[in-house]
């Protein structure tokens, strides 16, 4: 009562001075009314200011403990995490229920195709029409524009709410298309996940009261880890994937966040499916049970090796085949003016020619169709020899009698049907990475390198089939799976990580030298002559400003002088200068920073001054300006980083990148040049990638 009193009395008040002031214009002494008593009166004051206490206090108490960063890395993993499980939960639910109805159309020949091919046609058409409707920057992978976002690179549009919905429904779809389509979620979460990052990059900024940051920082990095945690409980692989693939020059400072948060994300990932009821207990997500008292030979060693040589010549084939489609696809005149009028239409004739191939009485039981993409790799990494399944398959458990008569059809072998679904899913996995929708591409790939594995694994064992040596032991060809997936895998993405993931995943500790020796075989030859990787293949494909990438598909660009892209350095200081001829100087300048040097006849660079910093200088001695000099109010801090002339682009990029600084000096025996900013190097970049 006693604040409504004080407000009526203060409109009284203002209605009197109004009628005073102007007699003769009622309206506008009726607007001045409601102005004040709109600014005056707000509702729920009390309620509103206890509110206010509460969560000042919980702020209290929780920063006593970690500052509100950590609190943001934790939100960062749970929060990715439970995006990953119901994801993971909705695209089940729509894959049993389209196997349910080709079952129970079984008998109806017809009937099952249409099934088989309108049901993945459909949703490739929705999550095309929908990614592109609300977002167009939602299709594809994603990772290489984070990539590019990481290293400074504005992209506007990238990590925008839109873009998060749109990626997110337009991958249920993708995914629930099956393995007709066979793509992934792993490239496309990690982008979800940075886009959450910069979310909560924006909410630890609120909660200290200071401005938004710029996008690059290293809570992107840290989502960048968990994204890969998230999908699949495997913490270290994560934060490893976050070094090799995402942040090109890594700051240590990142890296005990990294492991935090990612460790957050996969525990969090893991309880959700006990209390579920999809495991019994926290355990790895394709959980295998091979022998840890002799798991392989000395001399298998050789043969892993062998394998990764194997998978990185079909690694090469595959990258070469991907990159001439990407580009067919965006240099052909037919196809690409039909892309860009009928994205949808597009996407539902490619999944619906993939659906005709892979149905099961067309083409489809020569390479186990039926099987989902966690079914195959389940069935890929059974450490049971399927040469000795052949001689008793009838004591199979259910599960395994399933995926042995998927991979051993009537009238054919299993040799044969591994052979063909190693020819056949190349051809198709570069057709279906020309859909314009959200899509991953790991996991394919893993699945893939997994079915190699199993063949040199099975033609080991078929060979070896009497035992190794006096031991009698037999081969394990599921361990050659796992070596082939993490070899293949690592060769097409140029990374060591899918070794580790793929321990972490099955949780098979005893593979994880022949793992590492075959990935490592692999990369070497995959990495040599400076050949891309998939995601360089992308990005030079669609002329993203990533120089890591431009420097391995032209190796020159590394050595290109600094010096032909140095500009002047604007405002410059002497240090005899007066603080009048500062003050001048001052108001033309935007800099944050004022170079200071000996004189202008010599301009030996002797640091620099913040310009704040030298504004209240300035305002502490305005009566002194005309007899003070510079040197003697303002303490001059040396530069700590600065380039000459002859340093190339990548140093100055790398720098920056890693720093954050916003432009360098430039000295030769250290006189003051120019400097080179970022807005300039960022130029540099983009001219670089429209000419490779």
């Amino acid at each position: 009562m006693d604040a409504i009193s004080v407000n009526v009395k203060h409109l009284e008040v203002t209605e009197e001075q109004c009628t005073h002031e102007d007699k003769t214009d009622p309206d506008t002494v009726e607007e001045k009314l409601i102005s004040s008593n709109e600014h005056s009166w707000r509702p729920w004051q009390q309620s509103r200011s206890r509110i206010r206490e509460c969560v000042l206090y919980v702020k209290k108490v929780l920063v006593s403990f970690a500052s509100m960063e950590w609190y943001c890395y934790a939100l960062l993993g749970i929060i990715t995490a439970l995006m990953s499980f119901f994801m993971d939960m909705t695209v089940a639910k729509l894959l049993n229920a389209h196997q349910w109805l080709y079952g129970c159309l079984k008998g109806h020949r017809l009937l099952q195709f249409l099934c088989w091919t309108l049901y993945p046609a459909c949703l490739c058409a929705l999550s095309t029409s929908f990614a592109h409707s609300i977002c167009p920057f939602s299709a594809g992978s994603g990772v290489p524009e984070a990539r590019a976002i990481l290293l400074g690179i504005d992209m506007p549009g990238y990590l925008s709410l839109s873009n998060l919905f749109a990626k997110v429904f337009g991958l249920i779809c993708t995914l629930a298309s099956g393995s007709t389509v066979f793509l992934g979620k792993v490239g496309p979460f990690v982008h979800l996940s940075i886009m959450v990052g910069a979310f909560m990059n924006r909410l630890h900024v609120s909660c200290r009261g200071g401005k938004q940051r710029a996008a690059k920082g290293e809570m992107l990095v840290v989502a960048s880890a968990v994204g890969v945690a998230s999908c699949f409980g495997a913490p270290i692989s994560g934060v490893l994937f976050s070094i090799e693939v995402m942040g090109t020059h890594y700051s240590v400072r990142d890296y005990c966040p990294c492991f935090f948060a990612a460790a957050c994300g996969a525990i969090t990932f893991r309880l959700l499916s006990v209390c579920s009821r999809d495991q019994e207990t926290i355990q790895a997500l394709f959980k295998t049970s091979f022998s840890s008292d002799l798991p392989y030979q000395p001399f298998e060693i050789f043969i892993f090796a062998l394998l990764g040589l194997f998978c990185s010549i079909l690694s090469c084939i595959y990258l070469f085949c991907h990159r001439w489609a990407l580009r067919f696809v965006k240099t052909n005149k037919t196809i690409s003016g039909f892309l860009a009028t009928e994205k949808s239409l597009y996407s539902a004739i490619v999944a619906f020619l993939l659906a005709c191939f892979t149905f099961y009485h067309s083409a489809g039981h020569f390479i186990a169709a039926e099987l989902t993409m966690k079914q195959l790799l389940t069935s890929l990494l059974d450490g049971t020899s399927w040469y000795t399944v052949s001689q008793n398959a009838t004591a199979l458990p259910e599960p395994q009698n399933i995926f042995w008569q998927a991979w051993n059809p009537p009238g054919r072998g299993y040799f044969q049907t591994l052979g063909f679904f190693i020819t056949v899913k190349v051809g198709l996995l570069v057709v279906a990475c020309t859909l314009p929708l959200p899509a991953g591409y790991f996991m394919p790939v893993f699945v893939y390198g997994a079915a190699v594995g199993r063949f040199v694994g099975e033609g080991s064992a078929y060979l070896l089939s009497d035992g190794i040596s006096s031991t009698k032991s037999l081969i394990n060809p599921g361990g050659y799976a796992l070596a082939g997936a993490a070899a293949f895998s690592g060769a097409v993405t140029h990374t060591l990580s899918p070794a580790l993931l793929a321990l972490e995943m099955t949780g098979q500790c005893s593979h994880a030298v022949p793992a590492l020796v075959a990935t490592l075989v692999s990369n070497a030859v995959a990495r040599a002559k400076h050949r891309p990787s998939f995601y360089d293949g992308i990005s030079l494909i669609k002329q993203l400003p990533h120089l890591p990438s431009l420097i391995r598909a032209c190796p020159k660009l590394a050595n290109v002088q600094i010096k032909q892209f140095v500009v002047p350095a604007g405002a410059v200081l002497k240090r005899t200068d007066t603080l009048t001829s500062v003050q001048h100087i001052l108001n033309d300048s935007t800099d944050t920073e004022v170079p200071v040097v000996d004189s202008h006849d010599s301009p030996i660079l002797l640091g620099t001054i913040n310009k704040s910093q030298l504004q209240e200088c300035l305002q502490e001695h305005r009566n002194e300006g005309s007899c003070k000099r510079l040197e003697e109010v303002c303490s001059i801090q040396p530069v700590r980083l600065h380039l000459t002339p002859e340093s190339t682009v990548k140093q100055a990029h790398c720098i920056m990148s890693v720093t954050g600084e916003q432009r360098l000096f430039i000295t030769e025996n250290g006189r003051l040049c120019g400097v080179v900013t970022w807005k300039e190097m960022k130029k540099i970049i983009e001219e670089m990638a429209k000419e490779v």
